[in-house]
């Protein structure tokens, strides 16, 4: 994971961090950012763990990168929270090897909490998800009783729209760069077909009772806000829903966002910060 030089490697009184390379059984070599809480045992920290996933790559940064906000909101998560937290890059983005299939970040995700289900003392796994990691999140959640609890931010409600022209889609995914190799996919039809098949509103249905934050921006141009209150509605009305007006679809990016996220976590995570 591309991380600025001031946070790679370094430590303080409240947390520190580390990278870390792990991949899906068959997979490629996935490059992951690993924070540490630095409270003391006694306190209950590193008890909880956090998967940060991120979406498609963000207009206006590197080709196949995500947002660099990534590795920041780790670090404060771990300091605030107390939690392990782990954020990485899918298959086909920043540093991480492959080439992007829905299916395959699907199995990123699962090879994420495995990796940190195998830190010693981490005993719940939460998932924090923003545009399409958000959805992945929650269809990881509804398909994993053993994860705690999801906190989504503008998360689609379906892909299928995006895999009704699979030659379209293809050329989309190269131009951002999240496809490299010239021969893959092997059957572009089928590639596409993944995204059609992925069911966000079944698997939402599964989560509760367990906690399921979900966060839209009022000015969303990206994702409608229909789609939130459909997974809201999916979810039993369980769900805590919350809008914030005159955000757009960038939530990483707003400071409102971010303490809904604190907030959720302070009361969820039964005092282990």
């Amino acid at each position: 994971m591309q991380v600025p030089s001031k946070l790679a490697g370094w430590e303080n009184g409240r947390a520190s961090a580390e990278g870390l390379s792990f991949s899906a059984p068959g997979g490629p070599q996935l490059s992951g950012y690993l924070v540490r809480p630095s409270f003391s045992a006694a306190s209950g920290a590193g008890r909880h763990g956090v998967v940060l996933v991120h979406g498609f790559p963000e207009p206006g940064h590197e080709t196949g990168s995500p947002s660099y906000g990534y590795p920041q909101l780790a670090t404060r998560l771990a300091a605030e929270t107390g939690s392990m937290v782990l954020t990485f890059d899918l298959r086909g983005t920043g540093e991480s090897a492959g080439d992007f299939s829905l299916t395959g970040w699907q199995a990123d995700l699962a090879s994420a909490t495995g990796a940190l289900r195998e830190i010693p003392g981490v005993e719940k796994i939460w998932l924090v998800g923003f545009a399409a990691g958000a959805t992945l999140a929650i269809c990881a959640a509804g398909d994993d009783t053993a994860l705690a609890g999801v906190a989504a931010f503008a998360p689609p409600a379906e892909f299928a729209e995006r895999a009704s022209d699979p030659r379209k889609l293809l050329a989309e995914a190269r131009s951002m760069g999240v496809i490299h190799a010239r021969d893959f996919p092997e059957d572009p039809s089928a590639w596409a077909r993944e995204l059609r098949e992925i069911e966000p509103l079944r698997l939402v249905a599964q989560i509760p009772p367990r906690p399921l934050l979900i966060v839209h921006g009022a000015n969303d141009d990206v994702v409608p806000m229909t789609a939130a209150r459909e997974l809201a509605d999916a979810a039993n009305s369980t769900a805590e829903l919350r809008i914030l007006p005159a955000a757009g679809h960038m939530l990483l990016h707003d400071p409102r966002a971010i303490a809904l996220l604190l907030g959720w976590f302070d009361r969820h995570l039964g005092g282990a910060g």
